[in-house]
């Protein structure tokens, strides 16, 4: 299966948020969401600001032009705010295998139900309809905030890529990577499910 193929258009919907592709319209709406935080300052993070969010743009819409991504916006459907962006990406269609990066939300919906719902909806499309049979997730080994979310989601730690790739700075960067396979997805589900039934009952 080519990569184009694996990855299609398409919009994924939760109770409370709605995943939709990413649009060049997108721009100001995920300055406004980044300004929530101020999450570019983050540096082992990269989050788009005003000098970066074309850049941003045109290298995500270019791979997904070339079928390596499929980037999504996130959008609170109770008020219809743009609250964060997400993707599928390093997608390898001939042996089904994609990753879950690129992920950033305004810090109010931070520490919320947003991202179970996200990645419930993103693992769900990606084993139950591409019939994915591994997602992985990366992560900056000093980004321990994003490495126990993705822990928690029910991924294995598979090792550390020394040396990955190099910052704006010029720092050398460690990679954490994770993933979950198609035979671990359904237990994995049922989890999420159940983190996402606690959560309303609050």
């Amino acid at each position: 299966m080519s990569a184009q193929a694996y990855l299609i258009d398409t919009e994924l919907d939760a109770d409370d948020v709605l995943l939709q592709p990413l649009q060049i319209s997108h721009r100001d709406a995920l300055l406004a969401a980044e300004a929530d935080g101020k999450l570019s300052e983050l540096w082992y993070t990269s989050i788009p600001n005003a000098s970066s969010i074309d850049s941003y743009l045109e290298s995500a819409l270019l791979d997904k032009q070339q079928g390596r991504a499929l980037p999504f916006v996130v959008v609170d459907k109770h008020s219809g705010k743009l609250i964060g962006a997400t993707r599928y990406c390093n997608a390898d269609g001939v042996n089904r295998r994609l990753e879950i990066g690129h992920t950033w939300y305004a810090k109010r919906y931070q520490r919320s139900a947003v991202n179970t719902q996200c990645k419930l909806l993103l693992l769900g499309y990606a084993f139950e309809q591409l019939n994915s049979i591994a997602v992985e997730f990366r992560t900056h080994w000093h980004n321990h905030a994003s490495r126990n979310a993705i822990a928690r989601l029910g991924a294995k730690q598979d090792g550390v890529l020394r040396n990955h790739s190099v910052d704006a700075q010029g720092n050398y960067r460690d990679t954490v990577v994770f993933s979950i396979t198609n035979q671990e997805w359904p237990t994995v589900k049922h989890s999420l499910q159940y983190k996402l039934a606690r959560y309303n009952k609050l």
